[in-house]
């Protein structure tokens, strides 16, 4: 009889943890999987005061928000690549922006491959994998033929009005300099309005085949573009600069600091820095906007208890933390943690946040999970099911992320940074072995990363060091690329 009991309440919890889908054994779920250029956690829903971004934070209400989610490498390319084949970046041997992971891989089945193996119909709208932005907008960029189906490569107005971007830095490209513009015209005449109304028509199309639809806004990646109602959300009286003590810089290792950013602000006057972050909110909620647009339309085909909402961002950004770092490629707190909702229709845990510790290399072997399909061998990370069923469970988990870090008038080589985050710590070694600086941040007691803890730890502190490398040792390697590194193609 206890035997019995024991298989009938085994049956009954795996009823409830599987989607309704599944459990009706009849319809397959359609994935929409929004993926937003250059988010950091600047979303009402993550706690920003100054964001507006209602569809966005519905969304966060209606699934699983993780707070606690880190990306793999926080450059376009690599995080991309990582994300969408389940391996982290000394596995495929893609650090820049440049190589593709099919040179190293050239048979390995991404995520939508997975998906279309199986039946589904699969599909990409705008800037899934990497693209040059904003040079590769309307083509097929840095893209995988073999992931979809079909593509659109929509191109706005915002591409023939580039003459009017105003660029605070005009020895840089807009592509990576701080550069904005209140645009003329509607949402749907610029690139991610274009690549919402596309999205919707494909759903449109093909509500009644399971779909899976990559959709990649542009916004808010530099240059900074929106119409001008969404610059009027947030006046620029309203916009401050983050706080950093004096002295910040002083006890953080230089290569912690990106080549691209190589003094405080670029120089910059506050007056210009805080018309940067006006711009840089005015895109998040233009792309919330969109964002919503879709989410309706999801709702009003009647796709809702059959559609898994996956949004996310390749990687955080910089908005003048630690005393003027800008954009990505660190490996703090605000470029290392990346927004990432999931909603997945009948399971238990929507609507509650998750403070769990992440990796975008489990979302892979989420999505197939939920879906039912077979998961390909050797995927690095492991499904986030057990918190979508519930978000404030157990959970062992800690997230690797590392960059390259380009040689320069700082620093005489190119150096590897690897970073290990758990639920108290970050801790992060420059070069093999620490050789270049190493970093120890406790967030019970710094949340803002201000005292670097590495620099005169005590013995109880060198126990935690040693504990934490021998974690981030189980899941990355500290080392120099396997591959010749161009500087240039950083």
């Amino acid at each position: 009889m206890k035997l019995w009991t024991q298989k009938i309440n085994l049956i009954l919890c795996l009823i409830l943890v599987l989607p309704e889908w599944n459990a009706e054994g009849e319809e397959r779920p359609n994935v929409l999987f929004i993926a937003v250029d250059d988010l950091t956690d600047t979303l009402g829903c993550y706690g920003d005061v100054v964001a507006k971004t209602p569809n966005i934070d519905r969304l966060a209400a209606a699934g699983v928000m993780f707070r606690r989610a880190y990306n793999q490498l926080p450059l376009c390319n690599p995080t991309r690549a990582s994300i969408m084949t389940g391996k982290r970046p000394d596995e495929i041997k893609v650090y820049d922006l440049d190589r593709h992971f099919r040179e190293t891989f050239p048979d390995i089945v991404t995520m939508p491959q997975a998906f279309m193996r199986q039946g589904w119909l699969t599909a990409r709208v705008g800037k899934i994998y990497h693209y040059n932005v904003p040079a590769s907008i309307g083509t097929n960029g840095h893209d995988d033929p073999p992931s979809w189906q079909q593509v659109f490569n929509p191109k706005g107005r915002d591409k023939n009005d580039e003459h009017l971007i105003f660029n605070a830095e005009p020895h840089r490209k807009i592509s990576a300099a701080l550069s904005w513009l209140a645009a003329d015209g509607a949402d749907e005449e610029q690139t991610d309005g274009m690549i919402a109304s596309e999205a919707i028509r494909y759903m449109e199309a093909h509500q009644d085949e399971p779909f899976f639809l990559g959709v990649g806004f542009f916004r808010p990646h530099t240059p900074y573009v929106a119409p001008k109602k969404y610059f009027d959300l947030y006046p620029l009286e309203d916009i401050r600069l983050p706080y950093a003590p004096a002295g910040d810089r002083e006890d953080i290792p230089v290569a912690a600091f990106a080549h691209n950013c190589p003094v405080p602000n670029y120089g910059l006057d506050e007056l210009t820095l805080r018309k940067a972050v006006q711009a840089y909110y005015a895109c998040v909620s233009f792309v919330d906007a969109q964002v919503g647009r879709m989410l309706q339309a999801v709702e009003r085909l009647g796709l809702s208890k059959q559609t898994i909402v996956v949004f996310w961002s390749d990687h955080g950004y910089h908005l003048g933390e630690h005393d003027g770092i800008w954009q990505k490629r660190t490996l703090f707190e605000k470029s290392a943690k990346s927004p990432l909702i999931i909603h997945a229709p009948g399971l238990r845990g929507n609507g509650v946040h998750c403070q769990r510790v992440v990796e975008f290399v489990d979302i892979y072997p989420t999505l197939v999970e939920l879906a039912g399909v077979p998961a390909p061998d050797g995927l690095s990370g492991r499904s986030l099911v057990r918190l979508l069923e519930n978000p404030l469970r157990e959970w062992d988990g800690d997230a690797v992320t590392q960059v390259l870090r380009p040689a320069d008038d700082r620093l005489s080589e190119a150096v590897m940074g690897v970073s290990i985050r758990t639920e108290r710590w970050r801790y992060t070694e420059w070069g093999e072995s620490g050789k270049y600086g190493a970093e120890l941040y406790d967030y019970h007691t710094d949340p803002g990363e201000f005292d670097n803890l590495a620099l005169d730890p005590s013995p109880k502190l060198q126990g935690w060091i040693s504990k934490l490398r021998q974690r981030m040792q189980r899941k990355a390697s500290n080392r120099t690329p396997s591959t010749p590194f161009n500087p240039a193609r950083l």
